[in-house]
Formats: C-alpha cells, structure tokens, sequence
C-alpha cells in the first residue's frame, strides 16, 4: 500500500522533528527567553496623597521606587528610598506633595 501525495509533507515533517536531538532543541528555547522580572504595581492618587502596591510574582528581588512629581512649581518632587520585594511578597510605597500631585510611576530594578 503506497502512502497518498497529500500525507508526503506530514511525513517528512515528523521525520525530521524526530531526527533533531531533544536536549538541543530544549536548551535553544531556554536561551531565547530571557528570565521573567518585574513587580506588578497599582498606584493611587487621593488630594495630595500618592500610595502604591507592588506585587513581585518572580523569582528575582525587584527593588521597586515610587517618584511623584507635583503639580505646582514651588512643590518639590519627591523619589521614595528603594524598597525590595522578594518573590511572592506585596509592598507598599507612599508619598506627598504640599498641594496637588501631577503624577506618579515606579521605577523597576534588578
């Protein structure tokens, strides 16, 4: 029995899936992807009030930083100090302004 001309392509792509070593064809796709990083954050903003939870879902430790920047020119902007948040752990980062915020970002690093 002759195998038909449509299942000719299907058979040659089994055959040469099965002919490439598993141990290479795994390390390759490992190498490409780079480790997963960051901390998930949610920020609020309340009058003058900024606050921010950072959830760390990875393994590496994620020093997350909150900066606010005011609305008006004579409020000074304000960086809050790195705080880590290890794997699995919520943290929370606060800060002011005198008067209104304009906005609010956290910063990221390894």
């Amino acid at each position: 029995m002759r195998p038909s001309r449509r299942m000719a392509p299907v058979i040659a792509a089994i055959t040469l899936l099965m002919a490439l070593p598993y141990d290479a064809a795994s390390q390759t796709l490992a190498e490409d992807r780079p480790e997963p990083f960051g901390s998930t954050c949610r920020t609020r903003i309340t009058g003058s009030e900024a606050v921010a939870y950072c959830h760390n879902p990875y393994v590496p430790v994620d020093r997350v930083r909150l900066h606010i920047e005011c609305d008006r020119w004579w409020d000074i902007d304000s960086d809050s100090p790195p705080q880590e948040a290890f794997p699995a752990m919520t943290v929370r980062l606060t800060g002011r302004c005198w008067k209104e915020i304009r906005s609010v970002w956290v910063s990221h690093e390894r």
